[in-house]
């Protein structure tokens, strides 16, 4: 007779949220490094979540160590990987996510831009690879440079494609940031400091080394590891939907690491040996996190920390999550920046003295850690819209 698989309940993923993710190692200030390397990556879609996301979880969060690490140090780099989204992540394992998750993303990138531009612009591979050089060229003399003065160095960048012909919101771009934006995918080029303060979205451009090549199974294999140590126990769905793998691939990355089959409140999922024990109690947290955090973005079931009732509160119609507000391992409300930088908050229900307090606490230290800088999300949910007004 098959043995019964342990029974994982929401209870404990929720206790080991709070040493996984929130909690800063050995009672001392975590390293951005440390940070990212317990999420396996930090979401970079918008800018400010990168720093916000850290700020969360260390006891002195400081813009410039952050900074150092991501343009200087480089012990972290920007990428677009798992499922096409921009994350930032330790260099050391970027070789990994590339293999596992980036090359494809690369393939399909370089692909559709190329037939954008061969329909539209007449313009064949021998145009791309040209043009790729030309670029590489100018960005090697510069040192480093805005996406406009590599178009004025190569004037073929400013040639424009149309999108949506004939919606009421046809747009006419240059294919300036879509052609940067396949080099920064393949690995050739990387986004250094941005123009504005450490939350704007516009970066200068570096030449970089491709990642060394490593076998797609293999990195498959250590990636699905990672995830599960950092978000385990989950799903094969929550798996597929972090990485951006076909069904086939996660299952084969999965039977590859030493997760072992389990029972969740959703169904069937898979665990680290380590994981089988229930956690010890972290203790009362709360905690601030930014829209697209990767702690609420890194699971496709999210039943077991956030009420049904506040989806539509705190996501957009695509999925994207805001601010959120947390409370010993669940979703318990949403918060937003004023124009005048004052943090609001609000709060689903009673959650008791303790939590509110703990709640402005975490609020006016994160007025204190934006200062005279102010954020708007990329992506923005009704709750932090009505917040914000």
């Amino acid at each position: 007779m098959t043995p019964a698989r342990p029974k994982i309940t929401a209870e404990a993923r929720r206790a080991r949220l709070g040493p996984r993710h929130l909690l800063t190692p050995g009672g001392r200030a975590a390293t951005p490094e440390e940070v990212a390397r317990a999420l396996v990556a930090l979401h970079a879609t918008d800018p400010a979540t990168v720093y916000l996301a850290v700020a969360a979880r260390t006891g002195e969060a400081s813009v410039a160590e952050l900074e150092r690490a991501l343009y200087e140090d480089h012990s972290l780099v920007r990428m677009l990987c798992m499922r096409r989204t921009m994350f930032v992540l330790p260099t050391a394992f970027a070789p990994v996510a590339d293999a596992a998750a980036a090359r494809a993303v690369a393939i399909r990138e370089r692909a559709g831009l190329a037939k954008v531009i061969q329909e539209q612009l007449g313009l064949d591979g021998t145009w791309f690879a040209a043009t790729q050089e030309a670029v590489l060229a100018a960005l090697a003399a510069r040192g480093e440079a805005t996406a406009a003065q590599l178009a004025d160095d190569v004037p073929d960048l400013k040639s424009q494609i149309v999108q949506a012909a004939g919606k009421p919101y046809e747009a006419r771009p240059r294919i300036t940031s879509r052609f940067l934006g396949v080099l920064a995918a393949e690995g050739r080029i990387r986004r250094g400091r941005p123009l504005g303060s450490w939350a704007s979205s516009q970066f200068r451009w570096t030449v970089a080394e491709p990642h060394p090549e490593l076998a797609a199974d293999e990195a498959r294999a250590e990636l699905a590891a990672r995830y599960l140590d950092a978000f385990g126990p989950a799903t094969t769905e929550d798996v597929k939907w972090w990485t951006g793998w076909t069904l086939t691939d996660t299952r084969k990355a999965l039977a590859r690491t030493e997760a072992v089959d389990v029972d969740l409140d959703e169904g069937a999922g898979h665990a680290l040996p380590h994981q089988l024990d229930d956690p010890p109690a972290p203790g009362p947290w709360a905690a601030l996190l930014p829209a697209l955090d990767p702690t609420p973005m890194g699971w496709r079931h999210r039943d077991w920390y956030l009420d049904a009732d506040h989806r539509a509160e705190l996501f957009d119609k695509t999925g994207n999550i805001g601010p959120s507000v947390w409370w010993n391992g669940r979703i318990v409300g949403g918060w937003a920046q004023r124009p005048d930088g004052e943090i609001v908050t609000q709060v689903f229900g009673d959650v008791g003295a303790a939590a509110r307090r703990a709640v402005e606490a975490e609020a006016a230290r994160l007025a204190e850690f934006f200062g005279d800088v102010r954020i708007r999300p990329s992506f923005r949910t009704p709750l932090e819209r009505r917040l914000s007004a």
